[in-house]
């Protein structure tokens, strides 16, 4: 549940690019006025609150004139207050949002980019205010937040709010299985210990160090379970809406799972035929059939999935087509 990174970002844009671009054209298209020219800072930053208080994705306003010079400072939106106040007299004109505005007769958006001031993707939508003669008055600029803007129209918003709570618990639940692992380890050793001593004196009677082998597997199985869930919760962005965040997951957890199963099941086998106990190695055996049974399981879940999600990737290609 990690922060969406760029390339997921840039991915879920070109899955609702469409409706981004629609949503964007009709916020500036109401917003747009030749009397913002005649706004001094202060008004600006009113009005674009008043913006943000129905589209916080909205990070950014400023205004060009016809040759493409900033005529304002930077009006940083509501939720976005940390952008530099600056940009006055800044020339844009070599801008895509600059140019393709002074082309177009209506909104444009740009294509995703990475904003200089906050190091995220955003867009730029832009539109030219026409005077009444016919001249060009100038150019307003709107910065969006691409990031947040998905998340609104996903309904991911109020999720990202709980996120560093659900990482705290997610990290707390890790540590105690590292250190349930940890300690997993130090009885190992301890049994490595005895193995060791009663090798040393001739008088005791050496085992077969089997609670070693186990200790280990099992340490290994909780910390190979802990780090899959550091992974998957807290480090990695792990996208809930899409089938195969879901599949990975589970796929990682049932291996971990199978892993350990089988190991112990080989060690149930060894211990009973050195034991020279014949009649419970049967039941090693059943362990490895569900074992195997799991892993065939897997496999057809994990196929299944995939092809499903395969076909509502063609399903959505075929929409966006006929749109």
């Amino acid at each position: 549940m990690s922060k969406m990174g760029h390339l997921n970002v840039i991915e879920k844009y070109e899955e609702h690019r469409s409706a981004i671009h629609n949503l964007l054209s009709s916020i500036l298209s109401c917003f747009s006025d030749e009397k913002l020219f005649e706004k001094n800072h202060e008004e600006l930053t009113e009005l674009l609150n008043s913006l943000c208080s129905y589209y916080p994705f909205v990070s950014l306003l400023y205004l060009l004139d016809a040759q493409g010079k900033q005529i304002c400072k930077n009006v940083p939106g509501s939720h976005f207050k940390n952008h530099p106040k600056i940009g006055m007299d800044a020339d844009r004109s070599n801008r895509p949002y600059y140019l393709a505005a002074m082309k177009a007769d209506g909104v444009v958006v740009t294509e995703p980019y990475l904003s200089s001031v906050r190091r995220e993707l955003c867009l730029s939508t832009s539109m030219k205010m026409i005077n009444d003669d016919g001249t060009i008055k100038g150019v307003v600029v709107l910065d969006i937040d691409l990031g947040s803007t998905l998340a609104i129209l996903t309904g991911d918003s109020r999720r990202i709010h709980f996120e560093p709570y659900f990482k705290a618990m997610y990290t707390l639940i890790v540590l105690g299985l590292f250190a349930v692992a940890l300690v997993l380890l130090y009885a190992a050793g301890v049994e490595c210990s005895d193995v060791v001593h009663s090798m040393m004196d001739p008088q005791k009677e050496m085992g077969i160090p089997f609670g070693v082998v186990i200790y280990l597997t099992l340490a290994l199985a909780i910390f190979d379970l802990g780090k899959t869930t550091l992974e998957e919760e807290v480090l990695l962005y792990k996208d809930i809406l899409r089938h195969s965040s879901t599949r990975r997951t589970i796929t990682r957890f049932i291996a971990v799972i199978i892993i350990a199963v089988s190991i112990e099941a080989l060690l149930m086998i060894f211990k009973f035929a050195l034991k020279g106990d014949g009649e419970h190695i049967i039941e090693a055996v059943w362990i490895i059939i569900a074992v195997a049974f799991l892993l065939v399981s897997l496999g057809v879940y994990v196929y299944l999935g995939s092809k499903a999600e395969g076909m509502l990737l063609n399903n959505r290609d075929k929409l966006k087509k006929t749109v």
